[in-house]
């Protein structure tokens, strides 16, 4: 066996000296290599170096990291590539595998750093620290160029063990450097006794600490003074309480200001808030609340209950005297009117008194008994049938409502009778609405539209004929109240008071006014409310003559208006003759306009006599004729608004275009309560065929050959164009020239020899003087003749047109 084994071993001894006669090149082996991981004959992964000349195996790769990381402590991935010579990228792989199964290690911005790395630059911190006192997270991140987030987290864990100091506000700290500053602070937060703020305590501190070490002193941080003051709040070495964080309240005087509030309370009862906020309570109310949960907590002071008894039993003998109290005169002098209103309301005689509607607080600090209230407004409503309001007599009625909500406390039968007044004067209101007839003239022709819209023309008339009593007589009513209020004013009240009442002026007060002034806009209501009574019984007499008056109005309204709509249409023509347009305009105003506006006018005012009381018989006559100075007087005598509405219809009759005129109508009518009637097609086609009609019935009777021309021309523009035309002298001849192209040439040049022949005529009338007289009458008197001879053509161009259209 020994043989054998020799015999074996000299052949491998000649294996290894026989030199191969066979030599593989580089890329023989390559290809061997990749041929026999095909064949999976070698199992495992292989890398290159990055000459290519050498392959590596991932573990052996992680294995050289490891010796790296374990003979330096710290190492860059970019380093551990050029020692292992493999590309970062497999670098990086491999130091993920090492880092994630090794918790002693971490991977941070490229380096691998392991935890006896860190141990080591804990020791040489903590070296360095000894030296130093206090060394700065800064400082110290950038030394190792790493992050201060993680320096800390580093250094945490190790404070008290490798690291022996303290870490606070990004700095480190010896034990001995935090209890010499701990003392210093402990020191000045003893010696403070009154309320401070902190940050202007570590200031001093601060600049102590800088005057102490000089240019090598440390900049410490306010929020580790901050931080050890905290600590020994909490253990107990210094008594106070911190708020917010940052004021600092010492025990010693929050006893003192306990001590101060309690001998103060105790001894008066009450006591201010701004007495609190002298002490340095900054919520007294709470304070207060909290420390006397039996107290009262007024607007400006804090009292006893005792302070309600002692003022409940003078307000009840003044009630049972029925006079009347200051409840300031009883209380301390620092109560303000607030505050007595607030005790007065907790007094329980005022409220079994106010419960049983025998005493009223006014002006906050004073009560009166209903008894002297009552006795005071009975005098005075004697004293009122003297007071003279000219202009009054029978004038409209205060408004109910306003007189309702200012008056806080009423009597018994005051009440009532505000309440029944108020409910009289709604119902009069509604009595005052009624219905104005429509056009005499179209009454069949507005029956079938009416019956379209008769619920809405109904409702909206009834609104707007609430108006009547809402629109201009409001405003009378309001201007009655005005003068109302301008004679029972409070001063005037006040004046009778004190002389109904000369123990006001003998009080001696500074300001008595102070005292009747509540009670002045007390009774001044109730007064008004008295005084509207007695003029509802003048005003009721002129109701139905009002009445009568408006419907009246809206009569003659419904048909000037609705003619006016008919006629405006008509000026659409000639919209592209500018001069003839303004002519037409004027002229419309001057007529139709004009009349319609005086009729109006008249009427308003008429309306305004009656609502003031001034005894008029509504007696108008059917045509009205103002001038100009007239009609704007009346315009500025009616009231308020409506007078400025009526001044601006005044206004648009001057040369302005009929759409402004129709504008300030509306406007002025709608202020009046009266509802204008808007033209529609069924009623425009009616007008229409009157209009016709009765122009037909007057070119057949007309005689006078000047009057005849308008009417002929009117009539045709009705046949050709549909439109009612109202023309001046100066306007006939572009209106007849716009005909031209709606008549056949003989009548169209009968109709320009007519109208020639008018103006030739009517030259020669005006042209007429005392030398020329027969020589001008002869003249004249064949112009007419010629025009009589063409009447009976012109006529029958006309009227048979017109009867073979009808």
């Amino acid at each position: 066996m020994d043989e054998e084994l020799l015999e074996l071993q000299k052949q491998f001894e000649f294996a290894q000296h026989v030199k191969s006669t066979i030599r593989l090149s580089e890329r023989n082996v390559v290809e061997l290599v990749q041929k026999l991981h095909r064949l999976q004959i070698i199992d495992f992964d292989l890398l290159h170096t990055i000459t290519g000349k050498e392959y590596i195996t991932p573990e052996q790769l992680r294995n050289e990291i490891v010796a790296e990381i374990n003979k330096l402590g710290r190492i860059s991935l970019i380093d551990l590539a050029d020692s292992t010579g493999v590309d970062l990228y497999h670098v990086e792989k491999q130091a993920q595998y090492v880092v994630s199964h090794d918790s002693s290690l971490m991977l941070i911005n490229g380096e691998i750093i392991a935890n006896t790395y860190w141990d080591t630059a804990a020791e040489e911190i903590n070296e360095r620290l000894q030296e130093c006192s206090q060394i700065a997270i800064a400082e110290i991140a950038g030394q190792l160029q790493v992050g201060s987030e993680l320096v800390v987290s580093i250094l945490e864990p190790r404070l008290g063990t490798l690291v022996k100091g303290r870490l606070e506000g990004g700095q480190l700290y010896t034990p001995a450097y935090v209890a010499r500053v701990s003392a210093m602070v402990r020191g000045a937060a003893r010696g403070i006794f009154v309320p401070m703020n902190t940050s202007a305590l570590w200031n001093s501190l601060q600049s102590l600490l800088q005057e102490m070490d000089g240019a090598v002193g440390v900049a410490v941080d306010a929020s580790f003074f901050q931080s050890l003051f905290n600590g020994l709040v909490k253990e107990g070495a210094i008594l106070g309480s911190l708020r917010a964080g940052v004021h600092w309240t010492p025990s010693v005087f929050a006893m003192a200001q306990k001590d101060c509030v309690d001998s103060f309370f105790s001894q008066n009862s009450f006591i201010t808030y701004e007495a609190l906020q002298k002490l340095g309570i900054p919520q007294p109310s709470q304070f207060l609340q909290s420390r006397y949960p039996d107290g009262i907590s007024l607007d400006s002071t804090f009292a006893h209950p005792s302070i309600i008894e002692m003022l409940d039993a003078a307000v009840e003998d003044a009630i049972e005297r029925n006079s009347w109290i200051d409840s300031l005169s009883v209380l301390p002098i620092s109560f303000g009117s607030q505050d007595a209103f607030k005790i007065l309301s907790l007094c329980p005689s005022v409220q079994a008194a106010q419960k049983s509607n025998k005493a009223l607080i006014l002006g906050d600090s004073y009560i009166f008994s209903n008894g002297f209230v009552k006795d005071l407004f009975d005098r005075m409503e004697k004293e009122m049938e003297t007071l003279s309001i000219p202009g009054l007599t029978g004038a409209a009625p205060v408004d109910e409502s306003r007189v309702a909500k200012n008056a806080k406390v009423v009597y018994d039968n005051s009440t009532s009778e505000v309440n029944e007044t108020s409910s009289d004067a709604g119902k009069g209101s509604k009595k005052k609405k009624g219905k104005s007839s429509g056009n005499t003239k179209m009454g069949q022709a507005e029956t079938g539209a009416d019956n379209q819209e008769s619920a809405p023309s109904k409702s909206k008339r009834s609104q707007r004929k609430g108006k009547v009593s809402s629109g201009s007589q409001t405003s009378d009513s309001k201007s009655g109240a005005r003068k109302d209020e301008d004679a029972i004013s409070e001063e005037w009240i006040i004046q009778k008071i004190t002389s109904l009442n000369p123990d006001f002026e003998e009080l001696g007060l500074d300001d008595p006014e102070m005292i009747l002034l509540p009670l002045a806009r007390h009774l001044r209501p109730l007064l008004l409310n008295s005084w509207k009574e007695r003029r509802k019984a003048a005003f009721t007499d002129n109701s139905q003559k009002m009445k009568k008056l408006l419907d009246n109005l809206q009569k003659k309204l419904d048909e000037s208006f609705l003619n006016m709509q008919l006629y405006e249409k008509a000026l659409d023509l000639f919209d592209d003759d500018q001069s003839t347009s303004v002519l037409l305009h004027k002229h419309l105003l001057r007529t139709t306009g004009t009349s319609m506006v005086d009729t109006l006018l008249v009427n308003l005012d008429m309306h305004n006599k009656l609502t003031n009381g001034v005894p008029v018989e509504p007696q108008i006559p059917e045509s009205i004729s103002l001038s100009p100075g007239d009609r704007s007087a009346l315009a500025k005598s009616l009231p308020g608004v409506l007078s400025a509405k009526a001044i601006a219809t005044v206004e648009a009759l001057e040369g302005k275009p009929v759409e402004s005129f129709m504008l300030a109508l509306r406007e002025v009518a709608e202020e009046s309560g009266l509802a204008l009637k808007k033209l529609d097609k069924k009623l425009e086609r009616t007008l229409l065929h009157s209009y016709r009609k009765d122009l037909t019935s007057q070119v057949s009777a007309e005689t006078d050959p000047v009057s005849l021309l308008p009417q002929i021309i009117s009539l045709l523009y009705v046949q050709v164009y549909g439109k009612a035309l109202q023309a001046p002298g100066r306007a006939i001849s572009p209106c007849v020239t716009r005909l031209k192209d709606k008549l056949d040439d003989p009548a169209f040049k009968t109709l320009v020899d007519y109208q020639s022949g008018t103006v030739s005529l009517l030259a020669l009338m005006s042209a007429a003087t005392g030398d020329e007289e027969d020589c001008t009458s002869d003249r004249i008197l064949s112009k007419r003749e010629l025009l009589e001879e063409l009447m009976p053509a012109l006529k029958g161009l006309v009227l048979g047109t017109s009867q073979s259209q009808t």
